[in-house]
């Protein structure tokens, strides 16, 4: 799996890239996707001009093709993280930002493949693929 990074923050996530990529890199895939590290203002901006949702959030995905296409390609597409949001929601979740920011590129990445957590049912996979990979990576909840 190739994960192109590219920082968009004032804030230096060279450890945060070394850790998703090492996440990625145990899931031997001849896929690539792309993360972005962004501030609060850019994450609301994208959230307000894509979604219509005019408020700061933590992590956004965009797939670049979508379940009723069938093209043949190993590009999946764009996760935006939310550096700033990323970093308040460890301190609120009670874990290292290490897991957080894992979590986000793993939840982003999910997205591009096609899960989603609009119902019950969908949540219940789309969460436990999630807690599956992380727990593999050694980042489980504790």
């Amino acid at each position: 799996m190739k994960v192109n990074f590219f920082n968009e923050s004032d804030i230096n996530v060279k450890e945060y890239e070394k850790l998703i990529k090492g996440i990625f890199s145990k899931m031997g895939s001849n896929k690539e996707f792309n993360i972005i590290f962004v501030n609060k203002d850019e994450i609301q901006r994208i959230n307000r001009e894509f979604r219509k949702i005019d408020k700061v959030t933590d992590v956004i995905s965009f797939a670049l093709i979508d379940d009723t296409e069938i093209v043949q390609t190993n590009e999946l597409g764009d996760i935006f993280i939310c550096v700033e949001r990323a970093r308040e929601q460890a301190k609120e979740y009670g874990h290292s930002e290490s897991r957080e920011f894992a979590f986000l590129a793993v939840h982003g990445y999910l997205h591009l493949c096609g899960f989603d957590h609009q119902t019950k049912e969908e949540e219940e996979v789309m969460f436990k693929k999630q807690e599956d990979i992380l727990k593999n990576a050694g980042l489980e909840r504790k």
